[in-house]
């Protein structure tokens, strides 16, 4: 399986990303929205799809990570908010013949507690039935604290909601789910292997120096071993600056030519 290595959208100007994109070997994007900027009428989504358009013949799959917007949120308003935002994005995912979006839950959060679980599991299934209606696959990701941090309990929002899977294999390595041996990064992809669209690749998450890219193989090995078992061919290099994305690079590259070597 030769997967396709995708790149952030962190440079601005999208015909400089496409440009390096097609420099250092890329095939796709993941366009992560801005929540302050999310296209809001006609006009706006039209500059949006323009923008788009410049990165062709790139695959695009699409990314919200929302800093406290949850579907679950036990403030009905709040958790209305979410899912019309939800709903918004999806719509202009499929617009654009985008096919796959992923989101969070908890994220930006320091504890559960505004959060209610059953009305979690609801309104993500809702959500995943809303993207399925408009061909696009609605994925949860797993991150480095809160529910998606523990795998027995990603299993079970998987599983309740009919969400697709993006293996953070970062957000893995951090947990403290991980970290104390209880459980491994294996745990949050065995239960639904075929389920998995989307990985993000970098060595692990530091608090104040976020995305931590890999110095050598060794590194992401074994997480990108259970990536590979799982045939999911998207590898997202998540590291938003020039020097750690191509050290990123440069470890993948590495890891694969040694994998077809076998």
């Amino acid at each position: 399986m030769i997967p396709k290595l995708a790149l952030c959208n962190f440079v601005s100007d999208p015909r400089d990303l496409k440009a390096l994109a097609f420099e250092y070997g890329f095939s796709g994007v993941d366009w992560s929205f801005d929540l302050k900027s999310v296209p809001d009428s006609q006009l706006a989504e039209a500059r949006w799809a323009e923008t788009l358009s410049a990165l062709g013949p790139l695959e695009i799959r699409y990314h919200c990570p929302f800093y406290k917007l949850d579907l679950g949120h036990d403030d009905p308003a709040e958790a209305e908010k979410a899912a019309r935002l939800f709903q918004r994005i999806i719509g202009l995912v499929s617009r654009a013949q985008g096919r796959f979006l992923t989101l969070h839950i908890g994220l930006g959060h320091d504890s559960t507690q505004p959060l209610s679980w059953d009305l979690t599991v609801s309104k993500l299934r809702d959500l995943v039935d809303y993207g399925a209606s408009l061909g696009v696959k609605v994925c949860l990701e797993n991150l480095a604290w809160g529910w998606t941090s523990k795998p027995n309990l990603f299993e079970k929002l998987v599983r309740g909601s009919g969400a697709g899977v993006t293996f953070d294999i970062g957000h893995a390595h951090a947990s403290e789910a991980v970290r104390s041996h209880y459980f491994s990064p294996k745990d949050f992809v065995s239960p639904h292997a075929d389920c998995l669209y989307n990985t993000h690749i970098y060595h692990t998450e530091v608090s104040g120096l976020g995305h931590v890219p890999p110095r050598r193989v060794k590194d992401i090995e074994d997480r990108l071993d259970i990536v590979q078992l799982s045939h999911c061919d998207w590898w997202v290099l998540e590291v938003r600056e020039i020097n750690g994305l191509l050290q990123t690079k440069q470890v993948v590259d590495e890891y694969l030519k040694q994998r077809n070597r076998q």
